[in-house]
């Protein structure tokens, strides 16, 4: 269900589970008070798709403001589900959520194409940055950063669209070995005209195209930021010093193969879909217990929950 934030009520949802997406702020509230109201008896999950202790730092100016509209909008919800390691260890120290009802659950996508795609070309030399242009993104930063390599064999593909494209454009002047790609609308095959993977997030939940990169087995480098250091142990390579001359270092090093990230795809264990999957089920099959309604009716009735 696709909904206007500044709703004062959503009406009555006929589910056995209602699990909310929604950006907090104060102007949801009345909303997210109403869902509440409406429904006392059935369980309500909140995943936070959003906030991360990077994006507080950068975007938040009335801190302790904040910090009680988290605490106060959490406590509406019987669980809260974050998408990252980093971002559950932040939200249970800062008090925001008890750790009684925080699960942590690291998102996910069918990985299925990733993995079919061709291995990456060695030596690498396209550096790929996918995402939104937005500043979250930190393009600005690797554009600066790979102006300053001096490489006539290396270059950087653009992909996606967003408010900072002008920008980003106009930092990218006139070096011919930066090309904007426009939006993808297959995400593998992006993946699969690039050699490297950069991610220099300001702030970051988890990164999906994180996971997607190292399905696909290329090199991926990443801000120490956020969810993003939850990818170090399947293989991405953490950029510490996150200014430009650091970025140009770590792009510089990538390709001269100082860098290199192991093809992961036949790593052992199970794929993240399966865990997802597994996390979910059981997530559902608690709250679902807690409330009476018992772990059958996760399989008797597939249909009864509801995303908002």
């Amino acid at each position: 269900m696709v909904i206007d934030p500044g709703r004062i009520s959503l009406g009555r949802i006929e589910a056995d589970v209602i699990v909310s997406h929604l950006a907090i702020s104060w102007r949801a509230m009345p909303m997210l008070v109403s869902l509440r109201g409406k429904h006392p008896k059935t369980p309500l999950i909140h995943v936070e798709h959003s906030y991360t202790k990077a994006f507080v730092a950068r975007n938040v100016i009335h801190k302790r403001r904040f910090s009680t509209l988290l605490r106060v909008a959490y406590r509406l919800f019987d669980r809260v589900v974050a998408v990252s390691q980093a971002q559950g260890q932040w939200l249970a120290q800062s008090g925001a959520v008890r750790a009684s009802v925080l699960s942590v659950i690291p998102s996910c996508v069918d990985l299925s194409a990733f993995r079919a795609v061709v291995p990456a070309k060695s030596p690498a030399r396209v550096i790929g940055a996918i995402g939104r242009l937005d500043r979250q993104k930190g393009f600005d930063t690797l554009i600066k950063a790979f102006r300053q390599t001096t490489r006539p064999d290396m270059f950087l593909h653009v992909y996606g669209q967003g408010p900072e494209e002008d920008a980003l454009r106009s930092l990218a002047a006139d070096d011919p070995r930066i090309r904007f790609m426009g939006f993808s609308p297959d995400p593998a095959t992006a993946m699969a005209a690039v050699d490297v993977v950069a991610m220099p997030s300001n702030w970051e939940a988890y990164g999906l195209v994180a996971i997607e990169a190292l399905a696909a087995g290329r090199s991926l480098l990443v801000n120490d930021i956020d969810g993003l250091i939850d990818h170090v142990p399947q293989g991405a390579q953490v950029v510490f010093d996150r200014s430009v001359a650091g970025w140009q270092d770590a792009l510089e090093g990538v390709v001269a193969g100082e860098r290199q990230t192991q093809d992961t795809r036949n790593a052992n264990g199970p794929y993240p879909e399966v865990s997802f999957s597994k996390n979910w089920q059981e997530l559902l099959a608690a709250v679902l217990g807690a409330h009476s309604s018992g772990a059958a009716s996760l399989a008797a009735k597939p249909s009864g929950m509801k995303h908002v």
